[in-house]
């Protein structure tokens, strides 16, 4: 860590990693009552409001704003959540959605025409090597189907980062509150087509203030403190020394799910885990490394 970087910032950061990747047991906890389509729905309502009566409206087009709430609200935590809801271990599917890094850089680059580099070259395949040995490893647990509807998760948190990359908000915040107006519709509207209008009623009526708390936990804690400090943190450091702390994301998610879901931690996760890991962070630390490095020759 940067000697720049203050405790006090230092153990902020640490705890949006912290709430970012325990979220993944939160989920679990409030998928065994309530429908996963439902749960999201549910979700960017809490989002949405009270946050839409205090943050501006946000100085973007609303067909970019539109764009980012279907990919975040339906693409990425839609298909999360089904996929959550049975087909992947919460620790596994904390890992594995890490590689919207690769999916971003890769969009950016094809809009930008960037070539990729040898280093993010490497850095892909030692996160690919470990994606494979979990896919070697799909039991009961994580299976092909839900490591696919991951993947694809992923796939969508890479498009709406190029989309806010886009849209250049001034107040993420506010966009990301903003934005949930249109994960909304799409969200109840599948869940009442694909879950029924009987899974829903029940799943309200039944839930208990553990899953309405789940809901609350996800829709501020995940969302309004975790994008709000964590852009805050980025206004007051550089970025080389805030991103990196996300790598701890899912420290935390296979952690918490071990000690809290009893989850098991065989060699295979913790070799899968290392390679997704090495990857991330040779792709996010290497430029950084490099240039300290060229400075240090040139003097």
């Amino acid at each position: 860590m940067h000697a720049a970087l203050p405790l006090r910032h230092f153990l902020l950061a640490l705890a949006v990693v912290g709430v970012w990747g325990s979220n993944f047991v939160v989920i679990k906890l409030a998928l065994g009552q309530l429908p996963p389509l439902l749960f999201a729905a549910l979700r960017f309502t809490l989002v949405l409001l009270p946050g839409m009566f205090f943050l501006p409206r946000p100085t973007v087009p609303w067909r970019n704003v539109a764009l980012y709430g279907l990919l975040i609200g339906v693409g990425q935590f839609g298909l999360l959540y089904v996929a959550m809801n049975g087909h992947i271990s919460p620790g596994i599917a904390s890992l594995v959605v890490q590689v919207q890094v690769f999916f971003t850089i890769g969009l950016s680059m094809r809009l930008t025409g960037e070539r990729v580099r040898f280093f993010q070259w490497v850095a892909l395949l030692l996160a690919t090597a470990g994606i494979a040995v979990i896919v070697q490893h799909t039991d009961g647990s994580t299976t092909i189907a839900g490591l696919t509807m991951v993947v694809l998760a992923a796939l969508a948190w890479a498009g709406g980062n190029i989309a806010a990359k886009q849209g250049q908000p001034a107040n993420m915040l506010a966009y990301v509150v903003w934005s949930s107006a249109f994960a909304i519709p799409p969200l109840f509207a599948l869940s009442l087509w694909l879950e029924g209008w009987g899974a829903v009623v029940a799943g309200v009526r039944d839930a208990d203030l553990g899953a309405w708390a789940a809901i609350a936990w996800q829709a501020w804690a995940n969302s309004l403190f975790g994008y709000a400090m964590w852009g805050w943190l980025l206004a007051r450091h550089p970025a080389a020394t805030i991103t990196p702390m996300a790598l701890l994301v899912p420290v935390f998610g296979m952690g918490t799910s071990a000690l809290y879901l009893g989850e098991t931690l065989p060699a295979w996760k913790l070799t899968a885990a290392t390679l997704v890991l090495a990857g991330l962070a040779l792709n996010l630390l290497w430029p950084r490394l490099r240039l300290r490095l060229a400075r240090g020759n040139a003097t």
